[in-house]
């Protein structure tokens, strides 16, 4: 007798200026899905989130993972009688389980894990509380700061202050004296180091900060480390695991979108050259850091390693951690003992918990 297949619904793309990662990550996801081995466990129903929010399944959620959005204006001219959230897909009424694939605002930051919980049904990664702070930068380090995890020094700025003289250059003033130059420019709400700035001077702070304040009314400014770059992934609910650490090395003057998803521009070392009593303090604060602001099912935690001061700071987590072909959350795993196919269907099975 067939065993009955899970229906899981991958929902990618979204409002958020990581929509092109997004698209990249789902189509490594739904073909590990469709794999031999998944196959026989899960059927996938894919559902795309254009620009506008619009709601798109069928051939077109299908043609989008296909052709990526390269062709998106043609596809979404085939069929104009769904109507996006108003109208959801018909689709959606037979999903089992849920495994967002949206990185950045709308999807990252416990938007659509509101819409899944209304459904009542499971999905991968964190509930709402967790999504959302690991998705603004400012929130996460007060909890971290409450948690009493090591960081590096930063300041937060809205940008309403942008628009305002004397508060402004005070801010100013309080970040030359408390960070200095370089320092790093940083929407509180985005990823994939988008709309993130390096400034040398107070010129290129301004420029930096009006940059990141047209995405998002919440900055954060970073001190700059002479650090290496390293990374280590959690799975998990009930029992969260840590992977292997591994390590980001990068040819330009810091690890921006190119480097990220150019080839040839980073260089991923797993495992991280580190001593074990590096690695190991690594993995035990990545469950300090997700425990601070409630992070489960699925999140990779990013730190900065001094290695001549032997200092260790928790720089960020990633929520939704990317899954193209360059994407480290796979790879750590992959390194860990865990394939592609296999660590999908662990993601699945720990929603389920």
């Amino acid at each position: 007798m067939k065993n009955k297949l899970t229906t899981v619904g991958i929902v990618f793309g979204g409002i958020s200026g990581e929509h092109e990662v997004s698209i990249k990550s789902a189509q490594t996801i739904v073909s590990a899905l469709r794999d031999k081995h998944n196959a026989k466990k899960f059927e996938v129903v894919s559902f795309y989130i254009d620009r506008n929010g619009r709601w798109w399944s069928g051939n077109i959620a299908e043609k989008i993972l296909t052709n990526n959005s390269i062709h998106e204006q043609d596809i979404l001219k085939e069929d104009k009688a769904i109507k996006g959230l108003f109208q959801l897909p018909d689709e959606t009424k037979t999903i089992q389980v849920w495994f967002p694939v949206l990185h950045g605002p709308n999807g990252e930051d416990g938007t659509i894990q509101g819409l899944f919980k209304l459904t009542r049904k499971p999905f991968i990664g964190s509930d709402l509380l967790g999504s959302a702070l690991g998705m603004d930068k400012i929130a996460m380090k007060a909890a971290f700061y409450a948690a009493g995890l090591p960081q590096i020094d930063y300041c937060q700025i809205l940008s309403s202050d942008l628009f305002c003289s004397n508060k402004i250059n005070s801010l100013i003033q309080a970040i030359e004296s408390k960070l200095g130059y370089p320092c790093f420019v940083k929407p509180a709400n985005l990823g994939s180091s988008v709309g993130i700035n390096k400034a040398y001077n107070k010129k290129e702070l301004f420029k930096g900060l009006e940059i990141a304040s047209k995405l998002d009314n919440r900055m954060v400014v970073e001190k700059h480390v002479a650090a290496r770059e390293l990374e280590c992934a959690v799975l998990g609910k009930e029992k969260i695991a840590t992977s292997c650490v591994g390590e980001v090395r990068y040819t330009s003057d810091w690890y921006d979108y190119d480097a990220k998803y150019s080839e040839g521009s980073s260089q991923i070392i797993i495992p991280a050259p580190i001593s074990e009593k590096i690695s190991n303090e690594v993995r035990e604060l990545s469950l300090l850091a997700c425990q601070a602001i409630g992070v489960e099912g699925m999140a990779r935690v990013d730190f900065f390693y001094e290695e001549e001061k032997n200092n260790l700071w928790v720089n960020e987590i990633n929520t939704l951690p990317g899954f193209t072909s360059k994407s480290m959350y796979p790879m750590l795993w992959e390194a860990s003992g865990i394939n592609l196919s296999e660590l999908v269907s662990r993601l699945i099975e720990s929603a389920k918990e």
